[in-house]
């Protein structure tokens, strides 16, 4: 999605004279302000210059002072709503910042330029609600808020609590509007006296949590009926089980607003004062009355400067939103740590940077020394067994590399499966009830699978991305039929009465004599690295090798299909199917299927469904150049501008070859 976030032509290359550190040393604030149009600059300023300034932080006197004296503009800089796993003084850089030339948000004494968006915009264009709708609906379901880092599953109190928000001593947005102890003891008060006999739940902030600044309540506060709760926990979650929400100008009560409260606010924050909120203190200009989705279009889709790290672009606010939703799913699976088995060794490199970068990953192959360590534990899926009940199952993902897993090119998509894996129809597994669920897709998820489909299809991606021949196809309706390794564990797990390449041959040709039938056979065993079975010249009209898997699926009018993953690389073609075994996407009457459907298998997602299920829940990514979780659409953005032929090192080109002499034998190296 573009963004409107693109700086105004009269602020190009404007020149912001800063006095804090911060803006210097911080690259990532650094570089969103350049993209923004404004070059951070040491000196003195000169008349068609800018003074930058942190919000109202102790520093910005320094800024203000030079900006009166020299006549120019004041610039106040602060971060978004959404920020990062850990706050900011952890080190986390942010996902994008508020650059306000007339105010600073949480300051009601000044009218910022928030607050005129909110007071002035018409926010009445239907895309623009719907897409707040939405990105509110894509928050509360990946449990996002400004720091992420906790765990959705760590319990609140039991539902029918009063929320009382607590905030750092000395907060910017208390000073401006003259908050003190005195206001949050004041709000205590109030909130019992307004529920008597409620149980009351004091919220810490995530900064006193991790003692970097103190909060307002301390234990002389607490009482029979009165709690406080320090731990890391869902916003999402804790809203859903208060009666009452009560605050000074914590964003707490921004996200209040959208979980169906109208908050008590005791300070002058932006989201007060629109019909939202009760306010202790009225600001007398702010007479609107406003929506949730207007609220959130303006306050979250508007007015930020939102910016993508993977493509070093300011972006639309669902690019970020799903930037911190992909790093934040990486820290909540890996932030204790895995024990992995049944790794070899050319994969441990990959996986330690795909699930490392928190905690490294121990390798231990013994199951009861993997058990001892306490840690969660993974096994590479084809090396499961007996003795791996209980560990969770990994495997490639769907879009996986330019080059081939059995050359050593390492995957940038990886799936975890904790009920068993994609390709074994015997037993459920996480993927199946995950398309399960996208039968009924809200509008938002609609449009981004709908979106993904689009630029899957525009930049002809399939799972390796090989390239290859576009070679010349005789007339007739043609059947592409996709060979397989022979001895892959999806036709050993998935297959049906047919598991032979001749055998799908045969049955292709039976069951339509007087098509043209085009064999391609798999790369693997294109390249000698896996088996794929002897054919005879007679099952196939044309055998095409090296050609082009996705010019294939713009010339044929059907595909055949054991298992291949090149079945559902057609369905999101619109080429369709026939399958002989039981893949993934078979079952779900989106291909037609020869083979005894699982029970299971009863839901009718659409194709976006499907792909929304497949592409975006099952698999995570991993940036190949930054080595950071990213979201789906970063990696087929990466897919389709990487060199279609990357260097590889000379021992991963000797290794390969080895296992090119070695295929009959490919589990002593697979």
């Amino acid at each position: 999605m573009e963004t409107a976030n693109a700086p105004k032509a009269a602020d190009a290359d404007r020149r912001l004279f800063v006095y804090n550190g911060g803006f210097l040393t911080e690259k990532r604030i650094k570089r969103i302000l350049a993209l923004c149009g404004y070059q951070v600059r040491l000196g003195a300023p000169g008349p068609q210059d800018m003074v930058g300034v942190w919000g109202n932080s102790p520093t910005a006197h320094r800024g203000e002072a030079v900006a009166e004296h020299r006549g120019v503009g004041l610039l106040r800089v602060e971060d978004a709503w959404l920020r990062s796993l850990f706050p900011g003084r952890a080190g986390a850089p942010p996902m994008g910042l508020v650059i306000d030339g007339q105010g600073v948000h949480y300051d009601a004494q000044t009218a910022s330029e928030l607050e005129v968006l909110l007071a002035t915009h018409p926010l009445d264009d239907t895309a623009l609600l719907d897409r707040a709708r939405g990105a509110i609906e894509r928050l509360k379901e990946a449990h996002l808020t400004k720091y992420t880092a906790f765990e959705p599953a760590t319990a609140v109190p039991p539902p029918g609590y009063v929320l009382v928000v607590d905030q750092t001593e000395g907060d910017a947005s208390l000073k401006a509007c003259g908050a003190d102890r005195n206001r949050f003891l004041e709000m205590l008060f109030i909130a019992q006296e307004e529920h008597p006999g409620a149980r009351i739940v004091i919220k810490s902030h995530p900064e006193t949590t991790q003692e970097y600044r103190p909060g307002y309540y301390t234990q002389a506060d607490l009482a029979d009926h009165i709690s406080l709760l320090d731990s890391p926990v869902s916003p999402w979650t804790l809203l859903e089980g208060a009666i009452a929400v009560y605050t000074v100008s914590s964003q707490l009560g921004f996200e209040a607003i959208f979980a169906g409260h109208r908050p008590r606010v005791f300070g002058t924050p932006f989201y007060a004062g629109w019909g939202l909120t009760q306010d202790e203190f009225p600001v007398q200009r702010r007479q609107r009355q406003l929506s949730r989705a207007q609220l959130f279009a303006a306050a979250a889709l508007i007015y930020p400067k939102w910016y993508d790290p993977f493509a070093d672009r300011l972006c639309a606010f669902e690019t970020a939103l799903e930037n911190l939703a992909a790093e934040t799913r990486a820290w909540r699976e890996d932030h204790r740590g895995w024990v992995a088995s049944g790794m070899r060794l050319w994969k441990r490199g990959p996986l330690q940077d795909a699930f490392g970068t928190h905690k490294p990953l121990l390798f231990e192959d013994h199951p009861a020394k993997a058990r001892a360590t306490k840690r969660p534990w993974m096994v590479w899926a084809s090396k499961a067994a007996v003795g791996h009940a209980d560990a969770l199952r990994v495997e490639d993902g769907f879009l996986r590399s330019r080059g081939l897993g059995a050359a050593l090119v390492p995957p940038l998509s990886l799936v975890i499966d904790d009920l068993g894996v994609y390709y074994d129809a015997s037993k459920p597994s996480r993927l199946e009830n995950l398309i399960a669920a996208r039968a009924t897709l809200r509008p938002y998820q609609a449009r981004r699978a709908e979106a993904l489909i689009r630029q899957i299809k525009s930049a002809g991606l399939s799972k390796y991305n090989l390239g290859g021949r576009q070679p010349e196809l005789p007339q007739g309706h043609r059947i592409l039929v996709v060979g397989q390794v022979e001895d892959d564990a999806s036709l050993i797990h998935g297959g049906d009465s047919i598991r032979t390449n001749a055998g799908l041959l045969k049955a292709t040709r039976t069951a339509n004599p007087d098509a043209v039938l085009i064999y391609k056979p798999h790369p693997d065993v294109e390249a000698g690295l896996r088996r794929g079975g002897e054919l005879s010249d007679d099952l196939a009209d044309v055998v095409v090798r090296e050609a082009d898997t996705i010019f294939l699926l713009q010339e044929v009018q059907e595909v055949w299909t054991m298992t291949s993953l090149l079945g559902f690389e057609a369905l999101i073609r619109g080429v369709p199917v026939t399958t002989l075994g039981l893949p993934f996407y078979a079952g779900w009457q989106l291909t037609n299927d020869l083979a005894q459907v699982p029970p299971r298998r009863r839901a009718t997602p659409s194709l976006a469904g499907l792909v929304h299920a497949c592409l975006i829940d099952y698999p995570r990514y991993m940036h190949p150049d930054l080595k950071t979780a990213c979201p789906v659409e970063a990696a087929t953005d990466w897919l389709a501008q990487a060199d279609p032929t990357p260097p590889r090192s000379w021992h991963n080109r000797l290794l390969s070859k080895l296992q090119g002499l070695f295929a009959s034998q490919a589990r002593l190296w697979r």
